[in-house]
């Protein structure tokens, strides 16, 4: 393994996916605390349709995913309380995304010659030991990016999350943040799509969220938890990989983070925000 780890590949995607799984512990605690966990579904879904159809029209497949995932994340926030779809709807809906992404890959595949026929796997599946040099400087300015503007709102978006009357109240813009935390949430899906794979995506942006929301009531805390353990499941899931090269490394990230997050009910129960994380967001926000 030791061979392994000293490799350029290894280095830049330990890189890329350390800053990547800072911005997705970040971005995942507010979507887990929002009970916005939908939303990162959702993003899941249009990664891989937005990839395929940057492909078949001829251009980069990072352009198709943030077009993508910043798009439904502000058509979710544009919607609000007024989306009244069932579950039949919202399933027929996601079908014919996935499907539609089916069609883009056809297309690509067919219509242009010396076409990747490896695109489709890599954007459902990831591909972070194949990024280069300039792939993962992107991936680290984007993911960094997210991170800080994350932290800049973090006080008024948990005090916005906790008590959005008393907040509005206040002069808090609530609904401009929504707005601004669901662009970060594309933005953060698009960018960890190419680490984790869409279909991986949703776990790596929920479960080190719901192992640092088992192990504390303390907003700020569990924040800092969420992008720790993230890291953590990053670097664990990484070292597997290269320690069994048959394992994928998308797979062996979730691996590890579905085990943390396990794990976390043999330490404590879990609890539900009462009043006293309320206080908190308050004093916080207020």
């Amino acid at each position: 393994m030791t061979s392994v780890v000293t490799q350029a590949f290894f280095q830049h995607a330990l890189l890329a996916g350390t800053f990547i799984a800072l911005a997705c512990g970040l971005v995942g605690y507010f979507l887990v605390l929002r009970a916005q966990i939908f939303t990162g579904d959702a993003l899941s879904h249009v990664a891989f349709t937005g990839a395929m159809a940057a492909l078949a029209g001829g251009y980069d497949l990072r352009l198709g995913l943030f077009a993508a995932t910043i798009g439904v994340g502000l058509l979710i926030g544009g919607l609000g309380r007024h989306g009244r779809a069932d579950d039949v709807v919202i399933g027929s809906v996601f079908a014919w995304i996935l499907g539609l992404g089916a069609f883009f890959l056809t297309v690509h595949t067919t219509s242009r010659s010396g076409a990747r026929g490896g695109a489709g796997t890599s954007v459902l599946f990831g591909s972070i030991f194949g990024l280069h040099g300039n792939q993962t400087a992107v991936a680290v300015a984007i993911a960094g990016a997210v991170c800080l503007t994350v932290l800049l709102i973090a006080r008024p978006l948990l005090f916005a999350t906790l008590d959005e009357a008393v907040a509005a109240a206040r002069g808090v813009p609530v609904r401009l943040l929504g707005f601004a935390f669901l662009a970060l949430a594309g933005a953060c899906a698009g960018e960890a799509t190419q680490a984790v794979g869409s279909l991986l995506l949703l776990g790596l942006l929920a479960a080190p969220a719901g192992a640092a929301i088992r192990l504390t009531d303390r907003p700020f805390r569990a924040l800092a938890l969420s992008a720790a353990l993230a890291v953590a499941d990053m670097w664990g899931g990484l070292l597997l990989s290269a320690a069994a090269p048959k394992l994928p490394p998308s797979f062996a990230i979730m691996a590890v983070a579905t085990a943390v997050y396990a794990a976390t009910f043999l330490v404590r129960p879990a609890r539900t925000a009462g009043p006293a994380t309320a206080r908190t967001g308050r004093e916080h926000g207020g």
